[in-house]
């Protein structure tokens, strides 16, 4: 017995064939358990991403149908309006400088940019074009016309750049607050960006978001060389949101040197929401540099921070403390690495949105969309939600810059997108892009995080020349 046992267990082949016939049979069948298994997973993903794909036609024909049919007040706004510039003929040039240099051809954002272009009317229209809610009457009252002058009931250029809206429940009155620019542009060095001294925070009301009558500076400039709000330094995008239990209209504003360097949030209160605001401090939120930036109230009352940071590679979000004044210790990093700026942030139906804008100076960009089931998130992106124009308004934002998103309660799922169109040459005339956005119909891009296509809608803004809300809607 033994010498059998020591002959057998001397080739391991012929033992494994002999003695224990059922181990090849349990190999082969593993092997065709698994590629069961595996081929049962994949045609799965096929199942469910044919399913996802049809359901998101479906939702997206059924929804885009509902968007337009379930309130007819909004049909005008959705309505596409396109452009057609012609660019000006080419500027002759000495043929020395043609030697040098061949000339690139010309775009329409190099136009824009151009003080001295022949279609900078287009861009930027002439006081005679302005709107004057004090001299416009009949059939012109209550439009928007995006990038003309828009004056206040006193006949001025509103100076609300980078601004933000408030809605004030106790004095049933909105309450626009933005950067007042009206000083010379200039650079403060040979490589700075394009500039103007601080003056302070202008502050305008309305009843009807048309008519605005001018509050002042609510927050003004300091002539003490050591404090934030010194002229030489930076003030941007002020905003400003109330606090039920403070009883304070708290405002947040991106504080910054010459050079953007510093890169910090400034706060500042009131008792009024016309001011005076009293400027508390300026610090590094949650200790990273920040620059644009913007504040959002949700419905529990609790307000968040949204800033760039990272040198713009990424945003940040993060809860203020109960009173406004300070950011938690909680703090999320979204979009990271995909250099976003100029954030506005929104809510409909639970789903949080956003607009942001990329980092290009002075200069206009494509914006995105971007939606979170949290306010923490994952942040999804969304692709662009610029409808009309042309190829060049889509992919310039309306050769504008996102700054807010203002709610229209009594419009299903409509909005105002506000946004800057900077005039690097002359910053006090940047003017005002006000657009329709609305949100409606299936979502264009699959999700970023996990498989398929989201079940929130798409945001959409419309380009119009001309365009007012409903005539049955009251502020």
């Amino acid at each position: 017995m033994v010498g059998k046992f020591r002959r057998a267990n001397s080739s391991s082949k012929p033992m494994s064939r002999t003695y224990f016939p059922y181990l090849s049979r349990f190999s082969s069948g593993s092997r065709c358990s698994m590629s069961i298994v595996v081929w049962s997973l994949v045609g799965f993903l096929i199942i469910l991403h044919l399913y996802t794909l049809i359901s998101h036609t479906n939702i997206q024909s059924k929804v885009t149908h509902t968007s337009i049919s379930r309130n007819p007040l909004l049909s005008e706004l959705e309505v596409v309006e396109e452009e057609n510039i012609q660019m000006p003929p080419p500027r002759r040039r000495s043929p020395r400088a043609a030697k040098r240099k061949p000339k690139r051809p010309t775009t329409l954002i190099d136009e824009f940019l151009d003080e001295s272009s022949q279609i900078r009317h287009i861009f930027f229209p002439s006081m005679k074009m302005a709107v004057d809610p004090m001299k416009d009457a009949g059939n012109d009252s209550f439009y928007y016309y995006p990038g003309r002058i828009w004056l206040d009931t006193e006949g001025n250029p509103i100076q609300a750049h980078g601004g933000g809206i408030l809605y004030d429940e106790r004095s049933s009155t909105y309450y626009w607050y933005g950067e007042y620019k009206d000083g010379p542009t200039y650079h403060a060095h040979k490589k700075g960006a394009a500039r103007v001294d601080i003056i302070g925070v202008g502050c305008y009301s309305s009843k009807d978001l048309w008519t605005w009558k001018n509050e002042g500076i609510v927050l003004a400039a300091d002539e003490r060389n050591e404090t934030d709000l010194h002229k030489s330094n930076v003030l941007e995008r002020p905003k400003v949101i109330y606090n039920d239990k403070t009883r304070q209209y708290v405002m947040w504003m991106h504080i910054d040197d010459a050079n953007y360097t510093k890169a910090s949030v400034g706060v500042a209160v009131s008792d009024s929401p016309t001011g005076p605001f009293d400027y508390l401090f300026s610090k590094r939120p949650h200790g990273f540099d920040s620059r644009d930036m913007t504040i959002f109230k949700d419905d529990d009352g609790v307000a968040y921070l949204i800033y760039s940071s990272e040198d713009n590679t990424e945003l940040h979000i993060g809860p203020l403390n109960k009173e406004y004044l300070d950011v938690t210790h909680d703090v999320r990093r979204i979009l990271v690495g995909q250099h976003r700026e100029a954030p506005a942030l929104f809510k409909h139906e639970g789903t949080y949105y956003m607009i942001t804008s990329g980092c290009s100076g002075w200069a206009p960009n494509e914006a995105l969309a971007h939606a979170a089931e949290s306010i923490m998130g994952p942040w999804e992106n969304m692709g662009n939600p610029c409808i009309g124009g042309n190829k060049i308004f889509r992919a310039t934002t309306f050769f504008a810059q996102s700054t807010f998103v203002l709610p229209l309660p009594g419009l299903p799922a409509s909005f105002i997108f506000m946004a800057d169109r900077w005039n690097p040459a002359d910053l006090r005339d940047s003017r005002y892009v006000w657009l329709p956005l609305t949100v409606g119909g299936a979502a264009d891009l699959p999700l970023d995080y996990s498989f398929g296509f989201p079940l929130w809608s798409r945001v959409s803004i419309y380009w119009h020349k001309r365009w007012r809300l409903p005539a049955r809607w009251s502020a």
